[in-house]
């Protein structure tokens, strides 16, 4: 084993965030800046961020800016972990770029406020608000039905009338709610009706309720899907978990549905409130999101003095003498082993990946580390088609509501208005990608009668694809045909399709119940020992960008403090709270302290 010795990174004495920000084209240059000379800069503090992906890239921004020396250690050869892109090997010609894929497409709902924060940090030729100018809205939402069922098209608009501040009311909400389930579906009024009762209940419940109650309740049982019909289940059930957040209603925690889901990207996103500047409620890139966002902020980062270590395995963090003394390493192709140090550690890798670098001793001296053993992992990956005929389908995500294997997709030319595909990618002849993600692995399909693990990849290509047809093929009305499909392409992290062992090394954490209670603060109880991932409790509460992103902001301000910096803390911007439920919330409180339910809670 050799040991590695980072070199000693060069004095930033005295350079503000103005300094760093100056070539930026003016990017967000009227926001405060922080103090020159803090401690981190006069000691010039070295910090090893293990992990690539977006809470490693924003802990390695946070800290850049603060003066500290950053390195971070990928896995990859790429940065963005799953939110990077990636090229089709083989497939460009002319002059062209290669055809973009992806892990799964990335979306940015309106309620995602730290991320976007970062993003107007980010520079970007021609844009005044750096990478975030890359942003486009969507306009719309299909819930695509099977076996030639109606579809469900929702525009994802504000209303147009909101109530003002402080004039917000229950009944105004309830009846938004119904005034939604109307909208071409076949719910029963009585579970319209009810399903709306419970929403006001997960409202009014305070944080001890949704924490010490809700979080223990499956979001299937809090809306009694079972005794309901199957329109109900589909609707309310299965569509608003297992195709949105990878977990199934069966045992998803109420508390993160209905804070996150139910809450803050519904309904406050049509309220317009607590969203980011004039964002809507769903947000797509306008280009592969390489192009669009991770390449600039490599770009960006390595201005700032990031150092990035790419193709590299993590083994170890070590701990010794109440601190940790340093990170075992190798090539990602297995080549030897050596030893990195620094000053501080931020642990930023995916959370099945980061516990099996955290050794006995690690454990011991903080147990919030083994209980990250409980966290639950699983599939949510991608497939993209190659369409030799443009197909948006609708302006916004698809969501297959009947396909057994909860599939999702958009249709993604359509917001890539500043490129035009056939001239940019591929040999010229695709003009579309419908990046399509199946997030149920385990229940057969309508083709072979096989789960997607036990499909071949070639198998899992043409069932993903029969699913899509069955529910955007209308009667009377065709949007996808075989002939139109030129090609496809699958994320490589997935091996072993077919096979006795099924790998997909890009796994998603979901949230059954109990979830919460396992999940760990960014500061451990190791000094130099942080940890930032869509797995570390934040408000944010769901495996999403938004998380890792607030995640590193956490880490990062209890690096400032144990570092006894003199530098700005990072902002943390927390989901909103309408301030009129703020009194039914405390009215809650009491009740739940003296054992009741809550008052709109009739059972």
């Amino acid at each position: 084993m050799t040991t590695e010795h980072t070199e000693q990174p060069r004095d930033r004495t005295g350079r503000t965030r103005r300094s760093f920000l100056a070539g930026a084209g003016g990017v967000a240059g009227a926001l405060a800046l922080w103090p020159a000379g803090g401690a981190g800069a006069a000691t010039g503090r070295r910090v090893a961020v293990l992990g690539g992906g977006v809470s490693g890239l924003s802990a390695a921004h946070e800290l850049a800016e603060r003066g500290y020396a950053v390195t971070v250690y990928e896995y990859y050869d790429t940065l963005g972990g799953k939110a990077r892109s990636m090229d089709v090997p083989g497939t460009a010609a002319g002059g062209r770029r290669p055809l973009p894929a992806e892990h799964g497409f990335r979306f940015f709902p309106g309620f995602y406020r730290n991320l976007p924060d970062t993003m107007r940090r980010i520079p970007f030729p021609g844009n005044a608000n750096g990478v975030h100018d890359n942003l486009r809205n969507g306009t719309e939402e299909l819930f695509a039905r099977g076996s030639g069922r109606p579809d469900l098209h929702v525009p994802l608009r504000r209303v147009t009338s909101p109530p003002a501040p402080g004039f917000l009311t229950l009944s105004w909400i309830r009846d938004q709610i119904l005034s939604v389930l109307d909208l071409g579906t076949r719910l029963p009024a009585h579970e319209a009706a009810y399903f709306a009762d419970r929403v006001l209940v997960h409202l009014t419940s305070c944080d001890a309720r949704r924490e010490g109650q809700w979080e223990k309740v499956s979001w299937w049982d809090f809306i009694r899907a079972e005794e309901m019909s199957e329109e109900y289940r589909t609707l309310l059930g299965i569509g608003q978990t297992r195709n949105l957040v990878a977990t199934r209603a069966e045992v998803a925690s109420t508390r993160t549905v209905g804070r996150i889901i139910i809450e803050a990207l519904i309904l406050w996103g049509v309220l317009g409130r607590g969203l980011d500047g004039d964002a809507d409620i769903d947000r797509v890139l306008n280009a592969p999101t390489n192009e669009a966002w991770i390449d600039p902020w490599e770009t960006h980062l390595r201005s700032l003095g990031v150092e990035f270590v790419l193709g590299t395995q993590v083994h170890e963090v070590l701990y010794e003498g109440g601190r940790v003394t340093g990170v075992r390493v190798s090539d990602r192709d297995g080549g030897q082993e050596r030893t990195v140090t620094a000053d501080h550690y931020v642990c930023a890798l995916p959370v099945e990946h980061a516990r099996t670098t955290w050794g006995r001793a690690l454990r011991a001296a903080d147990p919030q580390l083994a209980r990250c053993d409980a966290l639950r992992t699983d599939w949510m990956t991608g497939v993209m088609f190659y369409l030799r005929t443009p197909t948006p389908v609708v302006h916004g995500h698809i969501n297959c509501l009947d396909s057994p294997w909860s599939v999702t997709g958009v249709g993604q030319a359509q917001f890539w208005d500043v490129r035009d595909f056939s001239r940019d990618y591929g040999d010229g002849r695709a003009r579309d990608c419908l990046s399509a993600i199946i997030s149920e692995w385990d229940r057969p399909g309508i083709l072979y009668g096989k789960t997607a693990k036990e499909c071949t990849k070639e198998e899992v290509v043409a069932e993903l694809w029969a699913q899509l047809k069955d529910g955007l093929n209308d009667a009377g009305k065709t949007t996808l045909t075989d002939d139109d499909r030129l090609g496809w392409f699958m994320d490589p992290a997935v091996t072993g399709l077919g096979g006795p062992d099924p790998q997909n090394r890009e796994q998603l954490l979901i949230h059954p119940t109990g979830t919460l209670y396992n999940r760990p603060s960014a500061v451990t109880r190791v000094p130099n020992f942080f940890l930032a991932g869509d797995y570390v409790r934040t408000d944010v509460d769901l495996a999403t960008m938004e998380g890792a992103n607030e995640s590193a902001r956490r880490a990062v301000n209890a690096l400032l403090d144990a570092d006894n910096s003199d530098a700005e803390r990072c902002r943390v911007q927390e989901l909103y709270r309408p301030p009129e439920m703020e009194p039914l919330k405390r009215i809650d409180e009491v009740r739940y302290r003296l054992g009741l339910p809550n008052t709109f809670d009739v059972g």
